[in-house]
């Protein structure tokens, strides 16, 4: 065998390893994006159902077999009532500022949400990054949403670029 030819079979089959590796690896969160996903499977909020926090008042996970497309992104559910019920309102069941931490987005940043923790407040969704911004937020969301008011616009136009 030619040693360029072994050379190209090799750094072939370390890419191969490099990618099978990083594919079983949970994924970061994209935060260069006007919704937070998988930045390998364009999952929004790690598959969670965002219509289970309304309907079961917890984060439950959704499947491939109830999903949407809407705002660049994969939504799953875990029946088709609730994959109807965001088509039909995306506004009201979508996590508000796209996934992002209001905490966070008060404080000028854009984190991303974890799915785990959330409060919905005023009949709207919202993840934090730490359940410490949760319980901050809980206790004065007028606030924070003051605060999220003066800052997302701009943050808002540097996750699109």
């Amino acid at each position: 065998m030619r040693p360029g030819i072994a050379l190209i079979g090799l750094l072939l089959c370390l890419l191969s390893g490099i990618w099978l590796a990083a594919a079983g690896m949970p994924a970061q969160a994209a935060t260069t994006e006007r919704v937070v996903v998988n930045r390998f499977t364009g999952v929004a909020i790690e598959g969670f159902d965002p219509v289970a926090y309304f309907v079961d008042g917890r984060a439950v996970q959704g499947t491939a077999e109830f999903e949407a497309n809407l705002w660049g992104a994969v939504w799953r559910f875990r029946n088709e009532g609730n994959r109807a019920s965001f088509l039909a309102h995306p506004e009201v069941y979508g996590p508000q500022f796209g996934g992002y931490d209001p905490a966070d987005i008060a404080r000028g940043v854009t984190v991303a949400g974890n799915p785990r923790f959330f409060a919905i407040v005023a009949q709207r969704l919202y993840l934090f990054s730490r359940e410490a911004n949760r319980d901050a937020f809980a206790a004065d969301p007028d606030r924070f949403l003051y605060e999220v008011g003066k800052r997302w616009p701009a943050l808002l136009e540097q996750l699109g670029q």
